[in-house]
């Protein structure tokens, strides 16, 4: 059974996932220890834990629009607070395509994604768009980003003063201000991207819908929601209202 999970996972989930799932698919408790045991003796790889390192940067750059966030990571509740961020997947040798997310730090859930052959202000405001459409909002959403041009050109600006948006921006050279995004990209690149060598946008298009819509939201127990998966967390909001 260990083998099947791992399997259908397609290889991207250690021990301590796979034990929620047993848990949470199939009713049977098993130890962490037990399940890492078993995987050794099939020779499967661990599956590592760490955590991004951010290097603190020494340049002092005053901010466009202030850190309303301030590191506070979990909101009570859904559409309270957004992260977005850019990621670059190399296609061939020389090519790139571009990903933007944007996070609801509610649920870790990938709320939308937009994958673009530039990495400018209209993929940031084709996601944001996408977002507002996606969700019904009854009050203001915080959206937290870096200090990308993408983020702080006017025409993004504009663009957050005609929706019920309040913009929130880490402080220059400060990574963990997005944290939970930066987190999210780096699992992605470890358990699909960095797997895959990508000739096309379109397959770059695909491996992202296969893993954020297929595995990321749907399936993958997720440590700071008690090994809940996204799709499950925001269930259980709503259930309880």
């Amino acid at each position: 059974m260990i083998l099947d999970i791992y399997t259908s996972s397609q290889k991207r989930i250690g021990a301590a996932k796979i034990r929620r799932i047993f848990l949470r698919d199939y009713g049977i408790s098993i130890s962490i220890g037990r399940v890492y045991r078993l995987m050794k003796s099939m020779n499967l790889p661990k599956m590592s834990t760490a955590k991004p390192v951010f290097k603190k940067s020494k340049n002092k750059v005053p901010l466009i629009r202030p850190n309303h966030l301030n590191q506070a990571f979990n909101p009570p509740a859904p559409n309270q607070v957004w992260t977005s961020d850019f990621s670059y997947i190399p296609i061939g040798q020389r090519t790139f395509a571009y990903l933007c997310v944007i996070l609801d730090l509610f649920s870790r859930k990938v709320i939308t994604w937009t994958v673009g052959a530039s990495i400018d202000t209209n993929l940031a405001i084709t996601t944001l768009n996408k977002a507002l459409r996606a969700r019904i909002l009854t009050d203001s959403v915080l959206f937290h980003t870096d200090q990308g041009s993408q983020y702080t050109s006017f025409e993004f600006r504009k663009f957050l003063d005609n929706h019920p948006v309040v913009h929130s921006l880490s402080k220059p050279g400060y990574p963990w201000d997005n944290a939970v995004t930066e987190a999210f990209f780096k699992y992605m690149k470890k358990e699909e991207l960095n797997r895959r060598q990508f000739c096309s946008i379109e397959e770059v298009r695909l491996a992202c819908f296969t893993y954020i819509e297929g595995f990321y939201n749907t399936k993958r127990p997720h440590g700071t929601l008690e090994m809940l998966t996204p799709n499950e967390k925001e269930a259980l909001y709503f259930e309880s209202l």
